[in-house]
């Protein structure tokens, strides 16, 4: 991968034109121009490849051996995700081989490129989100000491979900083509109703057992039960939030793969204003999490200050919910999706026409938003890098102090878990909420457009 990396940068350097997604059309005039890009995403897609076959082989071989009868919904998981991977490595060798063969001569023009990019795209886009989830569902239990009361069979299911639902809910990906056919959008919009049916199934599974476990050691009323969570541990702070901001993610997300949206949405600042709940909010801070326990168990070093870092995402969520609204509404506004120049203009042959004073204000909030977040994820940074090493006096705590000890009781079968059902109603409701908004905001934007010269 290193070496693909460096070899789809070094074609930059020559001046190729080709963009990220390398639709082979731009370079039509020299395909030769893109040889050496194309040859770092098949070396990409081999070492993803790798990456996969490795981690089966790794949850394959103690079964092998006789350790273990059956894998932990944790292993299940990992392979599925690998499984996952698999399908993306082949996926992406299906869109470039064709065309790096292209480049050297050795076919003819490739057809059907974007089908399969967006296939790919789309399988890559939920490969980090499997991953939060998987790890969602490891933190907790390593934190709380709580297992699923559903059973490892329904939690082996739920991640199976993801190779069924994922894979087929690309055609969303292909609303902006001109030549879509209708009867493929209105699939397309159907099918992406159901992208979202594994992650909300294990968010359920795993805030109705913490739920259940703690009214069974006595906690009561609707919220109260959440008192009994370890919010000073900072993995579960930070997975807390990671969670908030999926919903965050998970609303405007819906709203942007509506076919009769995307084709008024796609290209502005909309998709980077909601898209960052799920990389920052979701994915980093899940990923972060994960580190701050992974660094001090290889090193046996503390944790750098968890009052701290307890608090950091909290602050993270903060700084998204400015970057979000903002880009949010200035995608409404009709800001583009790749310009960040506040003095961005029109140059028209009868008059000037400058960014409304609208876009200024709304990329402002943006740029706050911009900075909270790095100053959050630059201490992160640096506590990552202080636990890399010791650290002496009460700055850090030990990793085994971090832990909770492992909730007792009986009956948690009996008990009923309302949060968890209760937050998939509001999730729904505000989807559609803000569905019907956008449809709204956008009837009321004027559409200018040139006709016969004028």
């Amino acid at each position: 991968m290193l070496a693909g990396l460096v070899s789809s940068e070094s074609n930059y350097l020559g001046g190729t034109t080709v963009l990220y997604d390398g639709n082979p059309t731009l370079l039509n005039d020299d395909p030769a121009e893109g040889q050496l890009f194309y040859s770092g995403y098949i070396l990409l897609s081999a070492g993803l490849f790798l990456v996969a076959t490795s981690a089966i082989a790794t949850a394959l071989r103690p079964k092998f051996n006789g350790v273990i009868e059956s894998w932990s919904p944790i292993s299940f998981a990992t392979v599925a995700w690998s499984g996952l991977l698999l399908v993306s490595a082949i996926a992406a060798a299906n869109a470039f081989l064709p065309s790096l063969l292209w480049t050297f001569g050795l076919r003819e023009s490739v057809s059907g490129y974007t089908m399969g990019w967006s296939v790919l795209f789309h399988n890559m886009h939920y490969l980090p989100l499997m991953a939060t989830v998987i790890l969602w569902y490891v933190l907790v239990e390593n934190v709380t000491g709580v297992k699923s009361i559903f059973g490892q069979n329904f939690s082996k299911i739920v991640f199976a979900m993801y190779l069924i639902f994922v894979p087929p809910t690309s055609l969303y990906h292909l609303f902006l083509e001109p030549d879509l056919a209708e009867t493929v959008r209105v699939v397309g919009s159907l099918l992406s109703l159901f992208i979202a049916v594994p992650t909300i199934l294990v968010f359920l599974i795993i805030v109705a057992s913490l739920e259940c476990h703690a009214r069974a050691q006595g906690a009561r009323g609707l919220f109260g039960w959440m008192k009994s969570l370890p919010w000073d541990n900072p993995a579960m702070a930070a997975v807390g939030m990671a969670t908030v901001n999926m919903a965050f993610g998970g609303v405007f997300s819906m709203v942007l793969i509506q076919e009769k949206l995307a084709v008024l949405l796609s290209d502005t600042f909309f998709v980077p204003g909601y898209f960052h709940f799920f990389t920052v909010g979701a994915v980093s801070l899940t990923f972060i999490a994960t580190l701050i326990y992974i660094i001090p168990a290889l090193t046996e070093h503390r944790c750098w200050r968890p009052n701290i870092l307890s608090r950091l995402p909290y602050v993270l969520t903060t700084g998204l919910v400015l970057f979000g609204a903002g880009g949010i509404f200035a995608g409404y506004h009709g800001v583009p999706r790749r310009i960040f120049d506040l003095s961005y203009h029109v140059d028209d042959p009868v008059e000037h026409i400058d960014a409304p004073f609208v876009w200024g204000t709304l990329m402002g909030v943006v740029g706050a938003g911009s900075l909270l977040m790095t100053i959050v994820l630059a201490i992160y940074a640096y506590a990552l890098v202080r636990m890399l090493v010791p650290v002496s006096g009460e700055i850090g705590v030990s990793l085994e102090n971090l832990r909770v000890v492992l909730w007792g009781g009986s009956a948690i079968e009996r008990q009923r878990a309302w949060i968890g059902p209760l937050s998939v109603c509001a999730l729904v409701a505000t989807m559609y909420f803000f569905t019907a908004l956008s449809f709204e905001i956008l009837e009321s934007v004027p559409i200018l457009g040139e006709v016969g010269g004028h």
